[in-house]
């Protein structure tokens, strides 16, 4: 038994072939090669309803079809974005960014707007993030600069072993963890959003995170 689908219209976004390629594939099961599918076949079970098209449902398709492929292949269709940006990345680096973004994104082309601060600074910041994480600049720009202080002066810089130091010197200093490792991320992404914290400083790097604070504490309001 074959299934035949006939789209009378446009899907206006790019919805991966594959994805529906895996939706005629169940039509298209080992139990037809058997003949099990004809005895299956039942036309009570079929609309008399006109096909609808559900566009949710295609985009719940495609996401599920990016999860189900390598990181390496949704790195393969990623590099392309980057390259037309002016990045040049390593791919190991790409595909570190897709093993840690792809399950936010319905689309491929999603993922620059999702995970471009991996590869750049931020040029401006969020207006909702800073009214929420920066809304008393003078104590945000405390936070930060004495938490980038002590990164600086800290004996160690990788995520899994500068976080514990961090944590326990926010303790020492009576702080909220949330107010200051958020404002903390506002300075790094521009924005209040964003995977771990720390897996985004180990893919930049020392440097280029206190680069990213320092300017942040530089153009962000003071008092």
């Amino acid at each position: 038994i074959g299934c035949s689908v006939i789209f009378p219209f446009t899907i206006r976004a790019n919805i991966v072939t594959s994805s529906l390629v895996l939706v005629m594939a169940f039509c298209q099961s080992s139990q037809s090669a058997t003949g099990t599918g004809v005895q299956l076949f039942d036309l009570s079970r079929c609309s008399k309803a006109g096909a609808r098209f559900d566009y949710k449902k295609l985009v719940w398709f495609n996401h599920e079809y990016i999860l189900s492929k390598s990181d390496e292949d949704i790195a393969r269709l990623f590099e392309p974005m980057l390259r037309e940006r002016g990045i040049n990345e390593e791919f190991e680096r790409i595909v570190k960014v897709v093993s840690l973004m792809k399950g936010r994104v319905n689309f491929v082309h999603e993922l620059w707007d999702t995970c471009c601060y991996f590869f750049q600074a931020p040029e401006s910041y969020d207006e909702k993030s800073l009214k929420k994480w920066w809304k008393e600049p003078a104590v945000s720009n405390t936070y930060v600069s004495e938490l980038c202080d002590f990164i600086e002066n800290a004996p160690v810089f990788a995520g899994a072993e500068i976080e514990p130091l961090i944590m326990e010197w926010i303790a020492s200093k009576e702080w909220a963890v949330g107010k200051v490792m958020n404002a903390f991320r506002v300075t790094l992404v521009g924005a209040a959003v964003g995977p771990h914290i720390f897996e985004l400083t180990d893919f930049i790097g020392k440097e280029e995170t206190l680069r990213r604070v320092r300017r942040a504490l530089e153009v962000l309001p003071k008092e």
